[in-house]
């Protein structure tokens, strides 16, 4: 059979390339083309284009890269169309792949989805699009069936996949010396987890610098992404000569932290199911804030608080400064009645979101499915 998968950043390659392993071995003649990067590539896909050249994020960077946006999108339709596949496998990336789907459903070509759109955030009446457009939809938060339900369409859950990626996570016993200036350097260590994407990093990462200064007695230790110039972290980081960087190692990086700031996103949870109390911020201006604060239908931005279903990390937003940072930061060091709290509220949302398998699932489950559509 014949899959067309189309990633557009970076843990959507992650989790697509797990997610083709377990097509493959479920169907070992199946055939992956597809839109991502290197894991989906070392899975077995044909990469048509890298995600690095579609990771636009924010009103203001999508507008300025419009006409690219459009290009990238004739291409893909017209691939599509070219290589036509049994099923069309979309993971995340709404803005882009709601557009695929649409066009796709338009040629008669069946859709599945993988990591479902957030459109339990904000503009929920989405919902009724993906109902129309979406043959098969895979969730990976138990709250997203009850969601859709309110809009009679059915959806499967999986699993979380990022359970996958930590079950194969291998801690390197040997990191934190690797890491540490000198071997006697004893400093405890802070992970900075600025994003994956440029906008975030250029945000973030000075807010997360600045706080550094305040804490002579850490080490801090930035978890950079190779999709990302060096330059970018170069020019960042010139001032700040005793900030470590960790190259694509983010899940060591935290094994040895006691604590971490985290850009709102996919890394809050992975932050929280490595048992790393953190911070989580997203800068962005206070009239942004109070007009966000008026769309969004859900009370917090972090994933973890939103499994919770209450407050267990701070969020820093439009008051994310570094002195603010710093006092959150400084409430969840060891010797912190708030830390002990963080860690308690972590096994719930750990057990809310299950055991590893994800991929697994939905991977065997969408083989089933294409080779009934075929037998019809």
């Amino acid at each position: 059979m014949n899959y067309y998968l189309i990633a557009g950043e970076r843990s959507g390659d992650l989790h697509g390339g797990n997610l083709i392993r377990s097509i493959r071995q479920h169907d070992p003649h199946a055939h992956c083309r597809a839109y991502g990067g290197e894991q989906m590539q070392e899975a077995g896909a044909t990469i048509v284009r890298h995600y690095r050249e579609m990771a636009f994020m924010g009103f203001l960077e999508v507008a300025k890269n419009l006409g690219i946006i459009r290009k990238i999108l004739r291409e893909c339709q017209d691939d599509l169309l070219a290589n036509r596949p049994d099923v069309l496998v979309l993971i995340d990336y709404s803005g882009f792949n709601m557009r695929v789907a649409k066009f796709a459903k338009k040629h008669g070509i069946r859709v599945f989805y993988y990591i479902s759109p957030k459109v339990w955030a904000w503009n929920q009446n989405r919902a009724l699009n993906i109902k129309a457009l979406i043959d098969r939809m895979f969730v990976i938060f138990p709250f997203e069936v009850d969601f859709y339900k309110k809009f009679d369409y059915e959806v499967e859950y999986v699993g979380n996949p990022l359970m996958d990626a930590l079950a194969a996570f291998q801690p390197n016993p040997d990191f934190i010396r690797l890491i540490c200036n000198s071997p006697s350097d004893s400093r405890n260590v802070i992970a900075l987890l600025p994003g994956s994407r440029r906008q975030e990093v250029t945000a973030m990462l000075p807010v997360m610098l600045a706080v550094s200064r305040q804490f002579p007695d850490h080490q801090f230790a930035v978890g950079t992404v190779s999709n990302l110039p060096k330059s970018l972290y170069d020019s960042l980081l010139a001032d700040f000569p005793d900030v470590i960087r960790v190259d694509d190692a983010a899940y060591d990086l935290l094994h040895v932290s006691e604590a971490a700031l985290v850009t709102s996103g996919t890394a809050t949870l992975e932050t929280a199911l490595l048992n790393i109390p953190e911070v989580v911020l997203y800068k962005t201006t206070r009239l942004w804030y109070q007009i966000a604060s008026r769309i969004l239908a859900v009370p917090y931005l972090s994933l973890v608080n939103l499994i919770a279903g209450r407050l267990v990390v701070r969020e820093l937003i439009h008051d994310c400064t570094p002195n603010r940072v710093a006092e959150e930061l400084r409430a969840i060091l060891p010797g912190s009645p708030r830390r002990e709290t963080i860690l308690r509220d972590y096994a719930e949302v750990q057990a809310k979101v299950g055991g590893p398998g994800a991929s697994e699932r939905a991977g065997k489950r969408m083989v089933e499915l294409v080779k009934e559509y075929a037998s019809k």
